[in-house]
């Protein structure tokens, strides 16, 4: 879809700080991130929430996000991840994305609400480097 930001990213088209690529999916920095390192995962094809995932892409998807859950461990130094999914409410692009946010204890995480933060100059790129290298 053209007009989908998350489909353009997969196509190239525009720019993202991307960690990890598959045949199925694409995971990339949130731009606007919960805590640094925070990836969303999604499907190479359009598809707008999880119901509507196609079975076939189920498990590859799930193993995605089980690897970037590690990630977060092994190349940010979390102690853990948070995982999530929104399904039309608070979803803010209509394609199927994964949050996976890395996690210490007393980072302040309350809940669903969730503060936002900004990435210095280069620093996004920095943590998608960080995570790659985990992912290798």
């Amino acid at each position: 879809m053209t007009d989908c930001v998350f489909c353009r990213i997969v196509a190239g088209e525009v720019p993202a700080h991307v960690v990890l690529e598959t045949d199925e999916c694409v995971a990339f920095l949130d731009q606007r991130p919960v805590f640094k390192g925070h990836t969303l995962l999604v499907p190479r094809t359009h598809v707008e929430t999880l119901p509507d995932l196609p079975a076939a892409l189920r498990d590859p998807f799930l193993a995605t996000a089980q690897r970037l859950a590690t990630a977060m461990q092994e190349g940010l130094g979390a102690q853990g991840s948070f995982v999530a999914v929104n399904n039309t409410v608070s979803q803010s692009v209509p394609h199927l994305h994964l949050h996976v946010v890395p996690r210490t204890k007393g980072d302040g995480l309350r809940g669903f609400f969730w503060p936002r933060t900004r990435y210095a100059d280069d620093e996004a790129g920095t943590y998608a480097e960080r995570l790659r290298s985990a992912l290798s």
